[in-house]
């Protein structure tokens, strides 16, 4: 396999719950609920879906005193890290530090007085609570929209250096920063930018990307640029669809770059006429049983001889095409049995499943290995 040629940033680690951001810890996924935060069960559920589909950290929109107490239930109920999404008010920011806020997304330029910043960024010391900078292109301040004319990457730069100079004010280092904007390329001068001037951690994401399709490749096209460039420590997927899918594409993401592996790893032909089974069918049958697998493998899906054994040699377990009646199960790079050409779906699930038992059975045995001789 070739080297990973990725050498990440080296940023200050913050603590966000029990999730580390930052230093040498894995980038984490995050998403956002967009449930009514007042409706407790809708927001628990959508949470906990999140925290099943693999979700690191979880962000809430906290709008008000009323959501904020909402928000206090909603703690109770989920164990996952959550952040608290908050704009102006420091009122409300100070409600959901008491209530065990794990981060909070506010800018302190936009709180208000300076004695409302002050007893937000005290109230964040003491209990530990670190704060993310969220720059946007849609929010930008107004003297610098006059200042540039438009949103500009050196604009989203200078609007996080105010609010980070702020913090510095207080002598407070607790913090994350994300600058977002539509425009990838923007976005991905904004970081670039910003990862020389500061030693913070980096939240990636390309806002408001679109929907479940363009909104992915959108996504993948501007954050897989800075990830080739070590930048980023957290990301989210911003996509007008259920926020599950935003935390299956950010893993996706991360495995395709080799930066984090969850679940199983697809290498599937997109099929042709040399095809001898419906591989398209095959995967759409494979990928919607198996979405509960959390064990990393890779599986090689191929439809004839011409490829098959070869990708099928490179995976933890391959199934190939070649003689209708009778298909290839490769087993750690081996050919390890014939399957009939029809009516397999069910035994390839088991073998997989079997394999993923396997696999968790071998590391949890490396793992007390390791644990007993240290």
């Amino acid at each position: 396999m070739t080297p990973n040629p990725i050498r990440r940033r080296v940023s200050r680690p913050i603590q966000v719950g029990r999730v580390t951001i930052g230093g040498d810890a894995p980038i984490a996924v995050q998403s956002m609920t967009n449930t009514e935060t007042c409706d407790v069960a809708a927001t628990v559920a959508q949470i906990r879906a999140l925290e099943a589909a693999g979700a690191d950290l979880v962000r809430v929109s906290v709008p008000t005193l009323e959501a904020a107490d909402a928000f206090g239930a909603i703690r109770a109920e989920v164990d996952i890290p959550l952040v608290a999404d908050i704009h102006f008010d420091h009122k409300i920011a100070l409600k959901v530090i008491a209530l065990g806020v794990d981060c909070l997304r506010i800018n302190p330029g936009n709180i208000g007085r300076e004695d409302r910043v002050r007893s937000v960024v005290s109230a964040c010391q003491d209990h530990g609570v670190p704060i993310r900078i969220g720059v946007n292109a849609g929010s930008l301040e107004k003297e610098l929209q006059r200042k540039y004319g438009e949103p500009t990457a050196e604009a989203l730069v200078e609007s996080a250096m105010r609010h980070i100079d702020i913090l510095d004010k207080f002598d407070f280092q607790n913090f994350k920063v994300s600058l977002k904007a539509s425009e990838i390329f923007m976005t991905v001068a904004a970081y670039r930018l910003i990862a020389q001037q500061i030693e913070q951690p980096l939240h990636l994401g390309i806002t408001e990307a679109g929907g479940l399709r363009s909104g992915t490749v959108k996504s993948a096209a501007g954050l897989g640029l800075l990830l080739m460039d070590g930048i980023g420590d957290t990301l989210r997927i911003s996509l007008a669809a259920d926020p599950v899918e935003e935390v299956k594409v950010g893993f996706d993401l991360l495995r395709a770059f080799r930066l984090r592996a969850r679940g199983i790893n697809f290498i599937a032909c997109p099929s042709c006429s040399r095809q001898t089974f419906d591989v398209i069918g095959t995967m759409n049958a494979l990928e919607s049983r198996l979405e509960d697998v959390t064990t990393a493998m890779n599986v090689a899906v191929i439809g004839c001889v011409v490829n098959g054994p070869g990708e099928a040699r490179e995976a933890d377990l391959g199934f190939t095409g070649g003689n209708p009646e009778s298909l290839a199960l490769f087993i750690d790079g081996k050919p390890a049995a014939r399957l009939p050409g029809h009516d397999f779906i069910d035994t390839l699930e088991a073998m997989i499943r079997e394999k993923a038992q396997q696999k968790d059975a071998e590391r949890a045995a490396l793992i007390a290995s390791s644990e007993a001789s240290a």
